[in-house]
């Protein structure tokens, strides 16, 4: 493993090339010399070198040729040309052919050096740029489509069919029913596979924090921005934008998203510069967005617009026969993953089988996760299930007594997110997910029955 940075010094003096070497490993680099262009190449091929510092005067090559030659062989690395005494239009024009810079030779050690930091710092940035685009750009999730119910292939086809296009897509379905996964194999099976997938949490900022993570900011725009930032709309730019929870957005901030969506531009905020992006836009949400507009909360223009297509994930208690096949392949996952050799007995896959599934595919993966690790044997039992599937009625022996009546909407709640809780094991997060609710109405609900 490298710990210091590795430079290639080609330069046909070898007095030049030992003393510079030397000058250069004291300040902590390690140093590789060539003396011909032939040399240069195979070294830096061979070694793949952070900086390469290359005299344009070689016997047996010339150096912009040299120079093509070694960003072939390494594209990683970044050049500095070294240029005598009238070379310096050459020198210019390597720069032109992807050189990095040149410094006039003889070279003072401190110019020489600054040049070379500058080259790290670049090729730093590079690398970073890459790291984050191949972080941003997510493998097909085809595998993880799991079902043959014909309602669930229904909804697969019509994401196949229409992922090729630039359309705007909104897709629909209850909490866990895969809509992340549904937007990430739209971007996936589409020509931008290639460029960044953008994940947006509609619900999770405050709004002045919302527009900025999403449309970004100028210096000074608000109290603590103390440097200009990008918005996510940039950082998606050629690329997908998925914005997840699109119901929970405010008025304001959909004044804006109709303004990019019909014209692909924006302002950072406090900014007055229009900025272009080319970003296909993908939208989500659990709520009735026709219920929404009805209500005055959503505009009626803004959805029409993200309503193009609509892609509706059936919820997992509508996919009868799924089941089972989701329960093998998380199964099969979590036996990779930990090693396991577990598999689900006749009598845990019955319990599962007549589960209601309000959290649909997340809250099953979680219940099998759960189930696979508390088994102490090869086959689930029902007993490892979570409480809430072993109980044969909503309202548990620890929930109020409702007697021989109804119980109420408010005792009826109260018993559901306990469920939740037990099934999840406690995790308030998941329990948010499976009921449908942001994890800060789940806080209230909780302080409010006192189920702390």
């Amino acid at each position: 493993m490298r710990t210091r940075p590795t430079l290639l010094l080609v330069d046909d003096d070898p007095t030049f090339r030992r003393v510079m070497a030397g000058e250069l490993e004291r300040l902590g680099y390690e140093v590789a010399g060539a003396g011909s262009g032939e040399e240069a190449v195979q070294a830096a091929a061979k070694l793949e070198p952070q900086v390469v510092l290359l005299d344009l005067q070689l016997p047996d090559m010339d150096g912009l040729a040299v120079l093509q030659a070694v960003r072939e062989k390494s594209p990683g690395s970044e050049v500095v040309m070294l240029t005598g005494h009238g070379s310096f239009d050459t020198a210019i024009q390597s720069i032109r052919m992807g050189a990095f810079d040149y410094v006039a030779k003889p070279c003072p050690l401190d110019e020489l050096e600054v040049r070379i930091q500058r080259a790290l710092e670049r090729r730093a940035l590079h690398e970073r740029a890459s790291l984050l685009e191949r972080g941003l750009t997510p493998p097909d999730p085809g595998g993880f489509f799991i079902g043959r119910s014909p309602v669930f292939r229904q909804a697969l086809g019509l994401i196949e069919r229409v992922a090729a296009s630039d359309s705007t897509v909104l897709v629909c379905g209850e909490t866990g029913t895969g809509k992340e996964l549904a937007a990430r194999l739209l971007h996936a099976r589409s020509p931008r596979r290639g460029r960044p997938f953008v994940v947006v949490d509609c619900a999770a900022l405050q709004e002045e924090l919302f527009q900025s993570e999403l449309f970004g900011h100028e210096r000074g725009a608000f109290t603590g921005a103390d440097r200009a930032k990008p918005g996510l709309f940039e950082v998606a730019n050629g690329g997908t934008i998925f914005l997840d929870e699109i119901g929970e957005v405010s008025q304001a901030t959909q004044v804006k998203l109709l303004r990019v969506l019909d014209t692909s531009t924006f302002r950072h905020v406090g900014g007055t510069s229009e900025i272009r992006v080319d970003a296909r836009v993908v939208v989500a949400t659990n709520r009735a967005l026709a219920t929404l507009v009805r209500q005055g909360l959503f505009r009626e223009d803004l959805y029409y617009r993200l309503s193009t297509i609509t892609v509706e994930l059936p919820p997992l208690r509508e996919r009868a026969g799924d089941v089972e096949l989701l329960v093998e392949h998380f199964t099969a996952r979590l036996n990779e993953r930990y090693g396991f050799s577990r598999r689900v007995g006749t009598e845990a896959l019955a319990r599962l089988r007549g589960h209601a599934w309000p959290g649909n595919v997340r809250e099953l993966l979680h219940v099998i996760e759960s189930a696979a690790v508390v088994c102490d044997g090869p086959q689930i039992l029902p007993e490892h299930l979570p409480a809430a599937l072993r109980e044969s009625s909503l309202v548990s022996p620890g929930d109020p007594p409702v007697g021989d009546a109804l119980p109420t909407l408010q005792e009826l709640e109260r018993a559901h997110i306990q469920r939740a809780l037990r099934a999840t094991g406690g995790h308030r997060g998941h329990a948010a997910s499976i009921l449908g609710i942001s994890e800060r109405s789940l806080y209230r609900k909780i302080e409010e029955y006192r189920l702390a």
